[in-house]
């Protein structure tokens, strides 16, 4: 191939790249996030489990609810399909990086790190030059024995 030919579709990375900033975020992001699973469906014919279609929006709402939260300022998320699975990321400008919390079914809220970790195959916090970026990557097949983070590789 030479360098000035395009790449097949196939062969591309699907990507979403989000700003998020002021109105409602955590709605627009799960709307985004909906969105974009859908083509990834619809039109890359990438089949994408009713688990992982749940499963995705309830990730991105946890992880930018907390960006929302705790952070001033924008955030921005990014999904990217790769290797049967979707990663999705938020960055934020907060430097300070959350610490999940042990499991205590009598605190109320506070949860949603927990709820992500177990549900997805990676999950990951760093820092960035500015803030932090939070990372998880949810399969896009179901496990055949039920489990929630979908087929474990």
């Amino acid at each position: 191939m030479h360098e000035n030919e395009e790449q097949p579709l196939v062969s591309r990375p699907l990507l979403s790249a989000v700003a998020l900033d002021g109105g409602e975020p955590i709605a627009e992001a799960r709307h985004a996030a909906r969105r974009f699973m859908t083509e990834v469906q619809a039109v890359h014919g990438i089949p994408v489990s009713d688990r992982a279609m749940g499963m995705v929006e309830l990730v991105v709402s946890e992880l930018v609810t907390n960006a929302h939260k705790y952070a001033p300022g924008p955030c921005l998320l990014d999904l990217e399909i790769g290797d049967g699975a979707v990663d999705i990321s938020v960055w934020d400008s907060d430097p300070a990086l959350p610490v999940p919390q042990a499991a205590d079914p009598g605190r109320i809220g506070k949860h949603g790190l927990e709820i992500v970790m177990a549900v997805c195959r990676s999950f990951e916090i760093r820092r960035e030059p500015v803030g932090k970026r939070v990372s998880a990557t949810i399969v896009l097949a179901d496990d055949p024995c039920g489990h929630p983070a979908g087929r474990l590789m």
